[in-house]
């Protein structure tokens, strides 16, 4: 039975499509997966070719953005389509599943539904058919999975595989009357970066080519960047770079040992013990990282590929759209960086690769400014179902269909809150268009200019700079017009990361 809010907002519009017509749905989405390492989008560290077959046969979307770069709160911009502020997901809090989302109005319209993989949002998938996700974070190697039944570990499995297996069987067992929406979410390459045995080994000694902005001093720019606690250089554990620790060590000394950074890290090189300190050191850590990033990716587009195979070879799909996305975008070294948070470009990027045969012309690309909250819209439209009014984001349709409409946005608007938080990194919002950013740390009251087109790499705050007076009144009434556009009127501003959320906080972040 339709609930009394679905019914009326269905009956309003009209009913969905018929069945016949509506397309079925398959939204992979990783973690943390930069733009700037898939092979589509110009990657210089990895090739990705199932991921970018998304894009040659359909359209690669150049600039996506995502409202709040960081795990919890993307993820339920993505379900709702609103803003932080009003979806009530700012940091790491529990999502009320009683809210209207995607699954539950395509459920509602007769989509069979199904959600794989990384939830991370404290509460239990509600609007799904079939469920089986991780919890919190999961793991990699091992992992365990949990449906509203119990749960089930995999024991001598790799959670990238798992996750695709399951997919692949909610796709043969589907009720094959009616269109299916299948959200696939893969937990990596989220840290700790830990391949499997066969991608470790594509990349182990593998050089990788630092970015332009390793070294970044971090002159003119605000207290922030230079409080931040994401550094390759100084905030790696030993975990991270995957050291092994000394014998002897009771379990609490061995999570320690883990957890602090080193300072010395000795390796073996043309058969002598090296002791890599300061810069080499950091070039050293980089490429650790990078390795085991990268491995974890390698993985993701190789399951990738699997499940295109499936799509191909059943005939699924002639009538289903495919979408490659991440929750966020992510530092790969740059500004000497390996988190996300910050609004600048790598952190707030997301990759967005569609495919949709017959209705998206193969090989296209766009510019458009996109938000992760058009993410439903998009698919409400596609299936023939209304769009709720309290949805903020905007169908992409018409972007994909390749008419894009005269009034759309040529500006968006971000905001990250979680301050004290992991990181260091502080609270700030700001205004992106397609040649300027301004970013406003509140807490600090500090500005941030940048010229995008004579300074891609944002490298020189111009806030407060001669002759950019014009340009900063500018970009300050636009941050206040979209301020106030979305309804953010700053509920949140001194949010604190939530204690005690079932059970444990660490459940749930992005650690």
């Amino acid at each position: 039975m339709i609930r009394p809010l679905l019914a009326i907002i269905l009956s309003a519009f009209g009913s969905q499509a018929p069945a016949a017509d509506r397309p079925n749905v398959i939204f992979i989405m990783s973690d943390d997966h930069a733009a700037h390492a898939i092979s589509a989008y110009g990657s210089r560290v990895n090739q990705t070719p199932n991921i970018d077959r998304l894009g040659r046969d359909g359209m690669q979307l150049d600039n996506v953005f995502v409202t709040n770069s960081i795990c919890t709160p993307s993820r339920a911009a993505i379900l709702t389509g609103q803003y932080s502020h009003l979806n009530g997901v700012p940091v790491f809090n529990r999502f009320d599943s009683s809210r209207l989302t995607v699954a539950k109005l395509l459920q509602e319209a007769g989509y069979h539904t199904g959600m794989i993989g990384k939830w991370h949002l404290g509460s239990d998938p509600a609007g799904f058919d079939h469920w089986e996700i991780l919890p919190g974070q999961g793991a990699y190697a091992d992992p365990v999975f949990y449906t509203a039944d119990g749960e089930t570990k995999y024991t001598g499995r790799y959670v990238t595989d798992v996750i695709t297996d399951l997919a692949i069987d909610f796709l043969k067992s589907r009720p094959k009357d009616k269109p299916f929406f299948l959200m696939v979410h893969h937990k990596a390459p989220h840290r700790p970066w830990e391949p499997d045995a066969p991608h470790r080994a594509q990349f182990a000694g593998r050089w990788i080519p630092e970015p332009e902005t390793l070294w970044d001093s971090y002159a003119t720019r605000t207290d922030a960047l230079h409080e931040n606690q994401q550094r390759v250089a100084d905030d790696l554990t030993r975990r991270d770079l995957k050291l092994e620790p000394p014998s002897g060590l009771s379990d609490a000394e061995r999570t320690q040992w883990l957890a602090d950074e080193p300072a010395t890290v000795t390796i073996t090189r043309d058969g002598q013990a090296v002791a890599l300190t300061g810069e080499a050191l950091a070039r050293w850590k980089y490429q650790r990282y990078m390795q085991d990033y990268l491995a974890t990716i390698q993985s993701v587009d190789d399951n990738v590929g699997r499940l295109l195979a499936l799509l191909d070879t059943s005939g699924l799909a002639r009538n289903t759209i495919v979408v490659y996305t991440s929750d966020q975008g992510f530092f790969l070294g740059d500004h000497g960086l390996f988190d996300k948070r910050f609004m600048y470009e790598e952190s707030l990027r997301m990759p967005f690769l569609v495919r949709w045969p017959g209705v998206i012309a193969p090989g296209t690309r766009s510019d458009a400014i996109a938000l992760n909250v058009d993410f439903a819209p998009t698919f409400l439209e596609a299936a023939g179902v209304a769009v709720p009014a309290g949805m903020q984001g905007r169908s992409l349709l018409p972007i994909l269909r390749g008419r894009a409409p005269a009034d759309w946005r040529t500006s968006m608007y971000y905001r990250y809150y979680h301050d004290p938080g992991d990181h260091n990194t502080r609270a700030h919002y700001g205004v992106r268009t397609r040649t300027h950013k301004l970013i406003y740390f509140w807490k600090k009251d500090q500005w941030e200019l940048f010229d995008l087109v004579h300074d891609p790499s944002e490298l020189h705050n111009l806030y407060g700079q001669p002759g950019h007076e014009e340009l900063t009144r500018t970009l300050k009434a636009e941050l206040a017009r979209l301020k106030a556009a979305v309804h953010d009127e700053d509920q949140f501003a001194n949010e604190q990361p939530p204690s005690g959320v079932d059970g444990t906080v660490a459940k749930l972040r992005g650690k």
